[in-house]
């Protein structure tokens, strides 16, 4: 005699939607990561956009909440029939702290409740082109182990040009050798489409909260791995820039210091000696912010001014050795290699490039730019 069958039971609604979720997981091809913070005049047109994809899998969209005091829920919960008609599945959830506690704690809590088998990182101020999804995940198939970026609109139309056009024109060696300049992640963070196992073996996004740049230190974990990294070849994503942008919140000088430490964490512990290519403000910063070990390393500066080149040294006056520190400052055909590049890039109408050309050099071998 067969043993009675015993039925499913649930002791509450929540514990039917854990099991429910755990049914979806192996049906969600992509879930679409939208951290949320005082977005209501940007939603309707992200979320338009969102429902216009034309990727032909599942789809959800995971939404968190993080303490927003605007209409951002509200504007939410009117999409969630629309987007579900759709097909897409609708996942929101928010804080219950009075305060927002950051960007990383949003996107971990938004990738926890979702269950696609790949993660598409979506800003709620950004707009997707109708086929983001689809380009980004044949792409992300085919490299499974790599984060996929794409090429961005910036809007408005002109602002930060050098920095959009550094994002859609960098190749894809460049990728991981332009890694330590000021403009952060070679693969820009609203452009991120990964594998959830990829996501989870590089670990989550730092909650330090406020002013913490969770998208820097996140990539830098991705170098760290040796992950790798690639790019469709397209416009997929219109990339808004607005003041109340929380990268807003982030500073410049924590910015130069993770930047400057990553620097002497991945090349200058491999190198015996270098120059620093820019005898200026900012090659003199990046020196005085070395630790003392990588500083003995600095043979000289080296540049294409007159002046400073006639001064033939510069002098570390805050440091504490007697005698004081010289370093010489060299022409750069006189100088070097390998190079620590302080010099901006795309600002000296093509003299830079024209003369680093001249000393046929191989960036991520014989020079880093950082600046």
């Amino acid at each position: 005699m067969n043993p009675a069958r015993r039925l499913c039971t649930y002791e509450n609604d929540e514990e039917r939607n854990i099991v429910r979720r755990q049914v979806e997981r192996s049906v969600v091809d992509v879930s679409i990561i939208m951290p949320m913070y005082n977005a209501s005049c940007w939603l309707n047109e992200c979320l338009q956009a969102i429902l216009h994809q034309d990727f032909t899998g599942n789809m959800e969209l995971s939404v968190f909440d993080d303490a927003s005091n605007d209409d951002s829920w509200k504007v939410m919960v009117g999409w969630k029939e629309r987007l579900e008609a759709r097909g897409i599945s609708v996942v929101m959830s928010g804080s219950n702290y009075a305060k927002p506690k950051g960007v990383g704690y949003a996107k971990n809590k938004a990738i926890s409740q979702s269950c696609g088998q790949f993660l598409c990182f979506q800003d709620a101020d950004d707009v997707m082109m109708p086929e983001r999804v689809r380009l980004q995940y044949e792409a992300s198939v085919c490299h499974p182990n790599s984060l996929i970026g794409c090429k961005v609109e910036r809007v408005p139309k002109g602002s930060t040009e050098r920095y959009t056009r550094w994002i859609n024109t960098i190749t894809q060696d460049q990728l991981f050798t332009q890694v330590y300049t000021s403009h952060g992640p070679t693969v820009i963070m609203p452009t991120w489409f990964c594998s959830r196992s990829w996501f989870l073996r590089v670990g989550l996004f730092d909650e330090g909260g406020k002013g913490i740049p969770e998208d820097l230190l996140f990539f830098y974990q991705i170098i760290r791995q040796g992950r790798g990294m690639a790019r469709v070849d397209k416009c997929l994503l219109v990339y808004r820039y607005h003041e109340k942008a929380a990268t807003q919140s982030v500073t410049e000088e924590t910015i130069w210091k993770l930047r400057v430490d990553f620097l002497q964490e991945r090349v200058l512990s491999q190198w015996e000696s270098f120059t620093i290519w820019n005898a200026g403000k900012l090659g003199r910063k990046l020196y005085r912010c070395l630790s003392p070990v990588n500083q003995k390393k600095v043979t000289a500066f080296c540049d294409v001014d007159e002046k400073k080149i006639h001064k033939g040294f510069y002098t570390y006056e805050e440091s504490q050795e007697r005698p004081k520190p010289k370093i010489p400052v060299l022409h750069y055909k006189a100088a070097t290699a390998p190079f620590i590049i302080c010099v901006k890039l795309d600002m000296t109408g093509g003299a830079l490039e024209e003369n680093l050309n001249s000393l046929h050099l191989k960036e991520g071998k014989d020079y880093y730019h950082f600046n």
